[in-house]
């Protein structure tokens, strides 16, 4: 929700006048029961109060304002409570903290909750909340604030804390290649910033010289005022060719050493000879404006530096997107102490043999074996199961997994780089460099159309020779100036760049145009290669279908509102009505173990008994025929029956499973009808995989199950070495494999290792936005070749008519930029990744 307006005072105002109360930090409707009546300020939760006594107490409110300029939204304030003591550990300082000058220290750190320029703002103002933080600058794309503060006069944990009570919980950068590496990339990001500022400086100035020097043309123009404007013209040229344009300068320079052509050399050629023309012909006292071509040379410098720019910052954001990797585990982990005190240190700080406890919600930290406790375990992040797995003493779990059901103490066996996560992110990421980058179209004719366009230039000097060398060099120079490829130099980029543009605002993040001429290139159509759990299927236990009595839903849902089990949880999100939140639960009770798993209590009056089939026997509870048979009906599709009991008798079951997406099984056909082939790859069990195949059309030669990260990352690559492979997937199990893909893609609610590791990210859900990126991507490649088309058709024009002394080097200045406005225009009319946004699949 928008704030709807910078003041709180005024917002209550609106709130009233609905009648409603609305949160003073988040404009969200508060709740009846945290109405304070006759209040000025009213809050949605605790976490919203803090957050805006602290704005208020620090005279920070200008907060409001700059959140409601810049359209800005906010949730609830994601206060954890959290005591960040790890924070001051001698180990995490040694990790993470750089010493400064003057007694200073320095760490980056990532930040939740960072949405927009007013978060960027009250971030900055952190010297201000907190006395001893001398800087802090908030990264609004990555969501990473560099604090400086003086370790003398504050703890970190008390810095962490206060971005923790403003809504921003912290956690530290456990970025590849440091501060160092980043810094340097910002370096670099600022001069090309900076480079292409000045080309359009110098191309704005001449430009303003020229109206005067066309007019003269027309009008008559002095001639003391016509050679200024000349110098001046030149001068600034050469500002532009010296230091923006040695960009391609250099690039022609080493492709010419490495013996490499490409398409830098014929646009460095054609720039600097008719900066070099134009020079002569102005130092030699010429006259007129269309022997010298200073407007159409700056012009181009800055066109094509806009495309090599927004093409730097593709590729930087695609491996800035690593960083996430290596943020999967947990940075803290309590310990146990031999005196059996627990404390909460740096996941760093452990080492092999000692013991850590996790609790219920919880990540493990480590690899290790449980000493003590029983529990249930999600690890469909590391292994694609859907279902949970049970785990006792003397077992084994990973760092990565989530704990679910209660406290467990590990002894740690490997932490960091050597868990099991670890060497799979350690593989995403040499799979990542591995990747071979793909040429870009363009640059296939930059080696033939140089000695082409040197060849015609050497024909026009033979054929007017004997009108003079003056007329001979000037038609010659007129051909390359006229024939310079600058189209084709922007025709890539520039198509890539509307696509990418227009596939976000879809939904569908576009890390680089590799992806796109992957996906639309020459050649057969290769294989998409699908994850189940998240991917084809909705990536949540739900209920899939419920047989018997429907009075009983609201009585299964009102018992399982208070378990911890998924399966519960999911169960009373599915099975609550209109009315359920007055239902309450008395005496529940939970089981596990061999009697049986499941949850009990008394609603209304009435026991009611939830769970597998050996806990309804446990209780002693009367299993009909029909009810016999619906559980019977739930294990043969893969699913999981649960049955329901109502005062000793079972009257209906509800089959749990994780549901195929609605429209996974028309995607599938549309792909197909594209010419690609469809295999599944999972590590969910092999009935599991099956049956959702068959739901889906598949068969099951098409299919492989109970696949480890690993053994996907060898099919993927295997794959690769035959043919063109796109994988889909979700979860860190299947980050290696995208990475190692010739295009990855990752789909929403996926972990945030399949989303760095991907080539695109679909923000939208379904396979509906797989299909349009395979749509879109053809129609992308067909502008590109549209475009290329017209630029070489214009410059084959050009250069017959330069050949023919029918083009004047006027003629040849209007050219030149005209091939690239062509292109410009071309790409904007493309119809890639246009039409109404819906989460469905095209028809």
């Amino acid at each position: 929700m928008s704030i709807a307006s910078s003041h709180p005072q005024v917002r209550l105002g609106a709130a009233r006048a609905s009648g409603r109360s609305l949160c003073s930090h988040c404009a969200l409707p508060v709740p009846d029961g945290l109405v304070r009546e006759g209040g000025a300020e009213q809050f949605c939760c605790h976490g919203c109060e803090a957050a805006y006594r602290v704005i208020d107490s620090c005279g920070l409110r200008e907060y409001y304002r700059l959140l409601e300029r810049s359209g800005g939204e906010v949730g609830p304030a994601k206060e954890t409570g959290r005591g960040y003591s790890e924070y001051d550990d001698p180990t995490f300082h040694a990790l993470y903290c750089r010493v400064l000058a003057g007694g200073l220290s320095s760490t980056e750190l990532l930040l939740e909750g960072v949405h927009c320029a007013a978060c960027v703002w009250l971030v900055e103002k952190l010297p201000r909340v907190v006395p001893g933080v001398v800087e802090a600058r908030l990264d609004l794309r990555r969501a990473a604030v560099t604090v400086v503060f003086d370790p003398s006069r504050v703890a970190l944990s008390r810095v962490v804390r206060t971005l923790d009570t403003l809504g921003y919980p912290a956690h530290p950068a456990r970025g590849m290649g440091g501060d160092r590496a980043r810094e340097a990339r910002r370096r670099e990001d600022r001069r090309m910033l900076v480079k292409t500022a000045v080309a359009g400086a110098c191309a704005g100035n001449i430009m303003l010289l020229y109206f005067a020097l066309y007019a003269g043309m027309f009008e008559g123009i002095e001639p003391g005022i016509e050679r200024m404007f000349r110098w001046a013209a030149m001068g600034l040229n050469a500002v532009c060719l010296a230091w923006p344009g040695m960009v391609f300068a250099r690039s022609a320079l080493a492709a010419i050493r490495t013996r490499t052509v490409h398409l830098d050399v014929p646009i460095a050629m054609g720039l600097y000879l008719g900066g070099a023309w134009g020079t002569w012909k102005t130092v030699s006292g010429g006259t007129g404006v269309g022997d010298i071509y200073f407007d159409s040379i700056s012009t181009l410098v800055f066109f094509l530096l806009i495309g090599r720019f927004v093409q730097q910052r593709q590729q930087r954001s695609a491996s800035d997107a690593l960083e996430l990797l290596f943020s999967l585990t947990p940075a803290v982990a309590r310990r146990v102490g031999e005196d059996g005190a627990v404390t909460e240190v740096p996941t760093e700080a452990l080492s092999t043999g000692e013991v850590v406890e996790v609790r219920a919600g919880d990540s493990v930290p480590v690899d290790g074996v449980i000493e003590s406790g029983r529990t249930s375990i999600d690890a469909s992040m590391l292994t694609g199961e859907s279902r949970p797995v049970r785990a006792e003493m003397g077992e084994r779990v990973a760092a990565g997994t989530v704990n679910l059901a209660s406290t467990i103490r590990v002894r740690t066996e490997a932490t960091g780089e050597g868990t099991r996560i670890g060497r799979l992110m350690r593989m995403v990421e040499e799979a990542s460099r591995r990747r071979a980058a793909i040429v870009r179209l363009a640059d296939r004719w930059g080696k033939w159309l140089l000695w082409v366009l040197l060849a015609l230039a050497g024909v026009t000097l033979g054929i007017w020779w004997r009108d003079g060398v003056h007329v001979a060099v000037d038609r010659a120079v007129a051909l390359l100036i006229a024939t310079c490829p600058c189209g084709l130099g922007l025709a890539t980029p520039l198509a890539m760049t509307v696509a990418i543009g227009r596939a976000a605002r879809r939904g569908i993040l576009i890390k680089g145009g590799d992806a796109i001429q992957t996906l639309a290139g020459p050649g057969a159509a290769g294989t998409v290669v699908l994850d189940k759990t998240g991917t084809l299927t909705m990536g949540r236990l739900s209920v899939v279908w419920w047989r018997g009595a429907e009075w009983a839903r609201g009585l299964v849902a009102a018992v399982e509102a208070g378990s911890s089990h998924p399966a519960g949880r999911a169960m009373a999100r599915d099975l609550a009505g209109p009315g359920m939140d007055a239902t309450v639960a008395m005496e529940v009770v939970q089981h596990a173990g061999r009697a049986g798993t499941g949850i009990e209590g008394v609603v209304n009056g009435r026991r009611v008994v939830v769970g597998t089939l050996a806990l309804m026997r446990s209780r002693w509870v009367e299993v009909g025929a029909e009810m016999d048979r619906g559980g019977r009906e739930a294990l043969l599709d893969a699913l999981s029956p649960v049955y329901c009991a109502v005062e000793g008798r079972c009257v209906a079951v509800a089959a749990l499973g994780d549901a195929e997406r609605p429209e996974a099984a028309a995607a599938i056909d549309q792909i197909r009808a594209r010419g690609w082939k469809v295999r599944v790859l999972s590590g969910d069990h092999p009935d599991v995989v099956s049956a959702t195949a068959r739901r889906l059309g598949l068969g099951s030669e098409d299919c492989f199950a109970g696949v480890s990260p690993e053994e996907k990352l060898d099919f993927v690559r295997s794959l690769a070495e035959r043919e063109r492979v796109v994988m889909v997937g979700d979860g860190v199990n299947d980050a290696a494999a995208l990475a190692a893909a010739t295009v990855g893609v990752a789909v929403r609610g996926g972990a945030e290792a399949s989303l760095a590791a991907a080539d695109v990210s679909l923000g939208r859900e379904g396979l509906g936005p797989l299909v349009e990126l395979l749509e879109g991507s053809r129609r992308t490649m067909r502008a590109i070749h549209w475009t290329i088309a017209t630029s070489l058709g214009y410059n084959v024009v050009a250069a017959a008519l330069s050949m023919a002394g029918l083009i004047s080097p006027l003629w040849a200045a209007i050219i030149m930029p005209a091939s690239s406005f062509t292109v410009v225009a071309i790409c904007l009319r493309t119809g890639a990744f246009r039409g109404p946004v819906n989460g469905g699949v095209r028809p």
